[in-house]
């Protein structure tokens, strides 16, 4: 509590005492000591009748619902013997357990055969599936992968005027921002033509980007959907897809770790001010925390609908202005729910933060069913080689990049494999063995536990091919769960409010 209240910034109490000065509720002059007694005496005996009220049609709807169930169930068990009613609810429950475990099957069909098609109508009446080339301006080139180009963007101002110019210089269209509004920016990727694979991985990121705005929005940027180009010029490919995303922020994780102040770079935008009163150790320790933590989250949030990215790396996680992080680049992603973008024996990894198994499931592993076996078998599946932990080893690649600044150019990061493979991707013994002369100091802070916790996701699977920590055991580790972290919490979510 004391490192929190060190933390917490010098204007937070003056603040909350103007807001209390401030409130609507009180009236404009002062009221005396007896009539202000009688408004706080009524405020409190009418919001007790309220509470009290909800209350009772809460209990009164919950009871009457139990009495329906109960009514059902008698009208559906009898005549049934009360051992073969006590196996039904068994059965039931069992049921129950097995369509809600991960990756979840019964969620997952509700998705696709209500949430889907309703997102689909919304978005044909919005517009949002109908988009056209010319509802865009595609500004600079600002990243390339193997099977796509990304570009800055905006909106193009419908009047032909509106809040920007658009210069026409040798065939391409340059866009100078002139009170440019936020919302009217757009990140645009233009899936490669003639490219073997491309195709196909643009189509999954763009069916990715759909499921994950619909089952969780806030672990990726907001995909505002994808339109072919009708014509061919210097920038466009007629009949070339393109995808297209609101605006989040143009600086992933690995643009600001190639700063010689990572991670104080992100101080600013992680906690909204400087973190006065505390030494650079532990403030660099809190910015890579709160980044780690929100990797975690995000990941557990995919895992839980049975999506595993598969390229998890400082590349692939944006960094917004309001310091959240974000994941980008589904096109190596699998549903593992339905088999989606599964084949058992390939892969198209980057082999810098790929475990020691290389594939999400083993080789042996069958080619999918047709997805609605595919999808009631997946629990099964999911528990025999609990494939979400392939994404935990690379995260857990990413937390020593942050903390041991050794790590962060890529011919070391090759060197830090070679050596963890000769140590049977043993942290602890490569340690010992390494020339690279990694500092520790970060993650030997607050009595070790962060490199407690990267011991625990980089390393080779187990029995059962477990040995890894999930997501959701992750964020129950020691590191995430100290006193100063939550005073960095509570200033983050500070930050958030003021913007």
């Amino acid at each position: 509590m004391n490192v929190m209240a060190s933390l917490l910034p010098p204007t937070a109490t003056s603040t909350i005492k103007h807001n209390q000065m401030a409130s609507p509720l009180r009236p404009a002059t002062p009221p005396n000591n007896a009539s202000f007694s009688s408004l706080n005496h009524r405020l409190k005996s009418n919001s007790a009748k309220c509470h009290a009220f909800s209350d009772e049609v809460a209990k009164g709807l919950l009871s009457d619902g139990l009495k329906s169930g109960i009514v059902q169930f008698q009208s559906v068990t009898e005549g049934l013997s009360d051992m073969q009613k006590w196996g039904f609810i068994v059965f039931g429950g069992l049921t129950w357990i097995y369509l809600t475990a991960r990756p979840g099957v019964l969620v997952g069909a509700i998705d696709a055969y209500l949430l889907a098609p309703l997102q689909l109508g919304l978005d044909n009446l919005s517009g949002r599936r109908n988009l056209k080339r010319s509802d865009f301006i595609v500004g600079d080139k600002i990243g390339e992968g193997s099977f796509g180009v990304v570009y800055s963007g905006l909106l193009a101002p419908k009047n032909g005027n509106g809040d920007v110019n658009v210069v026409q210089k040798r065939g391409r269209a340059k866009v100078s921002q002139v009170n440019v509004k936020s919302k009217d920016k757009v990140i645009l990727k233009k899936v490669k033509v003639g490219i073997q694979g491309a195709e196909e991985f643009g189509d999954y990121e763009e069916w990715f980007n759909y499921r994950l705005s619909r089952a969780a929005p806030e672990t990726c940027a907001d995909f505002l959907g994808s339109f072919v180009a009708d014509q061919t010029n210097s920038q466009f490919t007629k009949g070339g897809k393109w995808l297209v995303w609101k605006f989040e922020g143009d600086r992933t994780l690995a643009d600001y770790m190639k700063g010689r102040n990572f991670p104080s770079n992100l101080e600013s935008v992680m906690f909204g001010r400087v973190l006065q009163g505390v030494d650079s150790l532990k403030r660099n320790a809190l910015i890579i925390k709160q980044i780690m933590r929100q990797i975690v989250t995000s990941l557990r949030k995919i895992h839980d609908t049975g999506i595993v990215h598969r390229d998890v790396k400082p590349a692939n996680l944006v960094v917004t202005k309001r310091g959240q992080i974000k994941l980008i680049d589904f096109g190596a992603a699998t549903d593992l729910r339905i088999g989606k973008n599964y084949v058992p024996n390939r892969t198209l990894l980057d082999p810098d933060y790929c475990p020691p198994e290389l594939y999400v499931l083993p080789e042996e592993t069958p080619s999918p069913p047709p997805e609605p076996i595919a999808a009631f078998l997946s629990p099964i599946l999911w528990q025999l080689n609990s494939p979400d932990l392939f994404d935990m080893y690379s995260s857990g690649i990413v937390l020593l990049q942050m903390a041991i600044p050794t790590l962060r150019s890529p011919a070391a990061l090759k060197n830090f494999n070679l050596e963890l493979k000769t140590c049977g991707y043993d942290l602890k013994k490569w340690r010992d063995y390494t020339r690279l002369r990694p500092d520790f100091q970060i993650l030997d802070s607050e009595s070790g536990r962060g490199w407690d916790l990267a011991t625990k996701l980089v390393s080779e699977r187990g029995f059962l091919r477990r040995g890894r920590l999930s997501a959701s055991a992750a964020l129950r580790h020691p590191y995430f769960l100290l006193g100063s972290d939550q005073a960095a919490a509570v200033l983050s979510k500070l930050s958030l409010s003021r913007k």
